[in-house]
């Protein structure tokens, strides 16, 4: 489906905007614009958090040979694809807060008429895109902890390897 267009929004905006919105609409508006606010915060520090999270996952690969967490390729494969394995959940999890974050409140007024009825469709539109970003959110924390389970595991096993 593609998006509508912002023209068909401002259209039903402006109609809305006709009779004077009375304060309920206004407080209404104000606090779905900040619940919205609020999440676009969250998953921008997801997204950095993951970020973070993946460049510290390939310090193994990436190590100066000798140091404490370094793997070797050809001498240790299954290491070194092991830590992989474990940043794959934090690909997964930056791809879900982009996703999030990339979610619009699609809103169709086609066929509405009257103030009461676009103000509803407004109101619709803006919670289903809260629900769907706070669900984005939800699953790229879980796929998160995964991979920084998985990357803690791995550096386990690299130091024990060495150790033994």
């Amino acid at each position: 489906m593609l998006p509508n267009s912002f023209r068909s929004r401002l259209r039903a905006f402006r109609e809305m905007r006709g009779d004077p919105p009375d304060g309920g609409f206004i407080a209404d508006l104000e606090f779905l614009e900040n619940r919205d606010l609020d999440l676009s915060v969250r998953l921008g520090a997801m997204l950095g958090f993951n970020a973070l999270m993946i460049t510290i996952g390939t310090h193994p690969i990436s190590a100066s040979p000798g140091a404490p967490l370094s793997v070797d390729a050809a001498t240790q494969p299954l290491l070194v694809i092991a830590s992989l394995v474990g940043l794959a959940p934090l690909v997964v999890s930056c791809f879900l807060a982009l996703r999030a974050m990339l979610l619009g409140e699609e809103f169709d007024a086609e066929g509405l008429e009257g103030d009461a009825a676009l103000r509803q469709r407004l109101f619709a539109s803006f919670v289903h895109s809260i629900d769907a970003q706070a669900r984005h959110l939800r699953l790229a924390i879980r796929w998160t902890i995964t991979g920084g389970a998985l990357t803690l595991l791995v550096w386990a096993a690299i130091l024990i390897e060495k150790m033994v």
